[in-house]
């Protein structure tokens, strides 16, 4: 009895690795998405498994950087003056057997033009979410469940809202103290920042099992 599991076992094992190789011998192409010269007012980004980065645009258009392939595929929306996207996947219950793309892969790159963009919003899994010395007239709103949130100068009109879940919240936003209501919920972790009413402007921060650490700069 022993040997036929022991057999079985390896079997299977066997099986789930050859599955595995063929799930994740996908082709990736680099891509470019350039918003042209209709307005983007709000930014929507839904990924899973994907690093997100966002930083200033050299020009007055939206630039995204990815990867693509036949089985994982970015849909890219410009509607309304909302630029949406959305990772979609065309697999089999076996292409999810085995280990993820190589790290190049899994990184989309948003180049954004400062100021000229009300709201942002942008959620992903398992991997972190970066934005550098940008501002905003309206709202930020940034979700990583398995990763990290890094804000440097980051700026906003009204609100900024930070989750985090497995993973740090840290950086800088510009403004003062007194110009922010502030709500933090920690949880298995530490935070340097304390709840306070007043202000003009709003900063929420959710953490779970992760720290806190913001600052404000001009």
């Amino acid at each position: 009895m022993k040997k036929l599991t022991a057999l079985f076992l390896a079997i299977a094992g066997a099986m789930l690795f050859l599955l595995a190789g063929c799930a994740n011998n996908d082709d990736f192409t680099e891509k470019t998405y350039q918003s042209g010269d209709d307005p983007v007012e709000q930014i929507v980004i839904e990924v899973t498994d994907r690093a997100l980065e966002f930083s200033v645009s050299e020009d007055d258009r939206v630039h995204i950087d990815y990867f693509d392939s036949d089985k994982e595929y970015l849909d890219i929306d410009l509607s309304d003056n909302r630029l949406t996207v959305r990772l979609e996947f065309d697999k089999d219950w076996t292409d999810f057997i085995g280990i993820k793309p190589s790290e190049t892969y899994r990184k989309i790159q948003v180049r954004v033009p400062s100021d000229m963009i009300t709201d942002l919003t942008a959620s992903t899994t398992n991997e972190n979410i970066t934005v550098t010395s940008l501002s905003f007239a309206g709202s930020v709103t940034l979700d990583s469940n398995g990763g990290n949130i890094l804000c440097e100068r980051v700026g906003v009109g009204k609100a900024i809202g930070l989750t985090a879940k497995n993973g740090n919240i840290s950086g800088t936003i510009l403004g003062e103290w007194d110009d922010f209501s502030i709500s933090c919920t920690i949880k298995k972790g530490e935070c340097n920042l304390t709840d306070k009413e007043g202000g003009v402007k709003s900063l929420t921060a959710d953490c779970n099992n992760g720290n806190i650490n913001i600052a404000f700069v001009q």
